[in-house]
């Protein structure tokens, strides 16, 4: 897929990766609009993993998907925008959940289209969701207990600059 260029040698050696040790991958994309905010959901209170807290768009990659597939599949799903490019990696990461499968998680910047004004997200997965600047995104990290993805948006944004 055109809009995972320049990175679909290192995201295939990740995967490849992953697959040699038996952990599956997970993709996120950090977007970020026009006005430098970065699209946030918050998870809702029902769901198995990481409930009420906020999130980026993204998931699990499925059998015989590749990551870039996976991340344009999750990026329509979520919020009915197009996966564009992706702009660069901001981090792969391993982590495990209560029932102790180990996860590989690659998250990058990324550019959509669509009305970025209108996201449609999951009623059964996320409560809400909004742009946040950095000045939120760095009021939530401060406040919040869980903020694995807001300070990894942070830290998207500064690569970013």
């Amino acid at each position: 897929m055109s809009g995972c260029a320049p990175h679909p040698a290192e995201f295939e050696r990740v995967q490849r990766e992953a697959a040699a040790e038996g952990v599956r991958c997970v993709v996120g994309a950090v977007l970020v609009n026009s006005a430098g905010a970065v699209f946030m959901q918050r998870r809702a209170p029902h769901v198995r993993l990481f409930p009420g807290c906020w999130d980026i768009v993204g998931g699990h990659v499925e059998e015989g998907e590749t990551l870039c597939g996976a991340l344009a599949r999750e990026i329509e799903e979520e919020t009915r925008w197009r996966l564009v490019q992706v702009d660069s990696v901001v981090d792969v990461f391993d982590w495990s959940d209560g029932d102790g499968a180990r996860r590989r998680e690659i998250d990058v910047l990324a550019t959509v289209a669509g009305d970025l004004t209108r996201p449609r997200i999951e009623q059964d997965k996320f409560v809400e969701a909004r742009w946040m600047d950095r000045a939120t995104l760095r009021r939530m990290a401060s406040a919040a207990t869980d903020t694995g993805m807001i300070d990894l948006a942070l830290r998207a944004l500064m690569k970013q600059a």
